[in-house]
């Protein structure tokens, strides 16, 4: 028994490790920029310790050596550069100097659509699309349940990444969770409707769910009335160029995006 709990703690502790690598590893590639804010130390130095938001021209003030531009360098170029102007000032011998990211400000993502609280927010070392939703509120009650993660290369290129938001959160395939970079946009759309009118007791639109049928709809919109009759359905079905189809349906048909089900009245 104490084997295996051994074990188990040794790939927990193997997997704790590998993620504050990858923590790291993503860190050291973030530039620095306005907003964020940022914390120094000196070994030794504890007079020369500060904590500072990044201005909008880049650049900070700390004792003894006035203004750094430490904006666009990656964390160790900004430690190498205040450590090499203590030097040359001859104000520390052999600086060993340290800076840490209290916040990332600098690059932002925007959420957008159907979330709670859509806008622009500020990532992290490493943020994904779940942390991104969080921030934003989630997805609202209108939103629809597949995400669109958009990305501009240097180019101007620009890719789609579709996220069903399903897999993600209900089956845990965190293989949908991707990862936002600075200037990405994530777009929550509206939830895909239908609409049902004649002989049932609350005719309107209705979010469509994944594999509904016409029967699940009838009873989304309250059931028959009692002159209404599941016999001749018909399902009104826009086309790609926008040209409507009249269809005959039955109880097990497939509902599709904008479809508009007529429910009639009985013959007798």
């Amino acid at each position: 028994m104490q084997r295996k709990l051994n074990a188990r703690l040794a790939a927990v502790l193997s997997l704790f490790a590998a993620a504050l690598l990858s923590i790291a590893a993503h860190a050291a590639g973030y530039l620095l920029g306005p907003g964020d804010v940022v914390k120094i130390t000196v070994y030794g130095q504890p007079d020369l310790t500060i904590e500072a938001q990044i201005t909008d021209q880049g650049t900070i003030s700390y004792p003894l050596i006035g203004e750094v531009q430490v904006g666009g360098l990656e964390k160790s170029a900004a430690e190498a550069l205040i450590a090499e102007r203590l030097r040359a000032g001859q104000f520390v011998k052999q600086p060993q100097v340290n800076l840490l990211i209290g916040q990332y400000r600098s690059q932002q993502v925007s959420v957008l659509g159907y979330v709670n609280k859509p806008g622009k927010y500020p990532i992290d070392a490493v943020s994904h699309v779940t942390d991104l939703l969080s921030k934003a509120g989630g997805v609202s009650p209108d939103g629809a349940d597949v995400a669109t993660l958009i990305k501009k290369d240097r180019d101007g290129n620009i890719t789609k990444q579709y996220i069903d938001l399903i897999r993600l959160f209900d089956a845990r395939d965190m293989t949908q969770n991707y990862e936002a970079s600075d200037g990405d946009i994530i777009f929550v759309s509206r939830a895909p409707v239908f609409y049902i009118w004649g002989e049932v007791q609350k005719p309107g639109g209705y979010r469509l769910e994944r594999g509904m049928n016409v029967m699940q709809a009838i009873s989304i919109g309250g059931g028959l009335t009692p002159r209404g009759t599941e016999r001749r359905l018909r399902i009104n079905r826009p086309d790609a160029d926008g040209k409507v189809q009249s269809l005959d349906a039955e109880l097990i048909t497939q509902l599709k995006e904008n479809d508009v089900i007529q429910v009639r009245q009985r013959l007798f």
